[in-house]
């Protein structure tokens, strides 16, 4: 049995661990065809879906992150997120999904930084780099792909998930944690 998170996105992260929580596969998947002003193209988006199939094996248990509400190519993203879940389904296979707000509470970065008070919200860029970070504290986790470091914690809590769901002791047990894992179940 493997865990597997996937990150969608034009490059979608995917990252394969074992009940142990060792990694099985990481990588970072793209669809070929030609590219297009504000969008990604039918080629290019069967391409990914394909490449995706290709990757998932039989009893994996999945776990894909939802869209980031106000995402600001909300067209692109609902064509890739509703592709590749219809591609896991077609495939004859179910998925949990984590809120990409929940994959950042994961690893404790919130999206702020400041202390009370005098706080302001983190941009793009600034929260990829702390969520690179917080993987590399928490978990040793490193990658070039921000796609596939937040695939690899999505990941993480699907081995919770299913540790938590069998009544095994969990790998990652800090309570933030525990309540995003309890948050998933309970939408079960």
């Amino acid at each position: 049995m493997r865990f597997i998170g996937i990150d969608p996105a034009t490059k979608t992260g995917f990252v394969a661990l074992d009940i142990d929580g060792n990694i099985l596969e990481q990588i970072e998947l793209q669809g070929k065809g030609p590219t297009v002003s504000g969008g990604i193209s039918i080629e290019k988006l069967v391409s990914l879906e394909n490449n995706l199939f290709q990757h998932l094996q039989e009893h994996d248990e999945i776990l894909i992150e939802q869209p980031a509400m106000g995402t600001q190519k909300g067209v692109t993203t609902g064509m890739i997120h509703g592709g590749l879940r219809t591609m896991i389904h077609r495939k004859g296979m179910t998925f949990n999904e984590i809120n990409p707000t929940s994959t950042k509470k994961y690893v404790a970065v919130t999206g702020w930084t400041g202390e009370v008070g005098n706080k302001r919200r983190l941009k793009d860029k600034e929260k990829k780099a702390a969520v690179a970070e917080a993987a590399k504290s928490l978990f040793g986790f490193t990658h070039k792909s921000d796609n596939v470091t937040d695939a690899y914690i999505i990941a993480r809590a699907a081995v919770n998930l299913y540790r938590m769901r069998e009544y095994m002791p969990l790998l990652d047990t800090e309570p933030y944690q525990k309540e995003v894992i309890e948050s998933i179940l309970n939408k079960e």
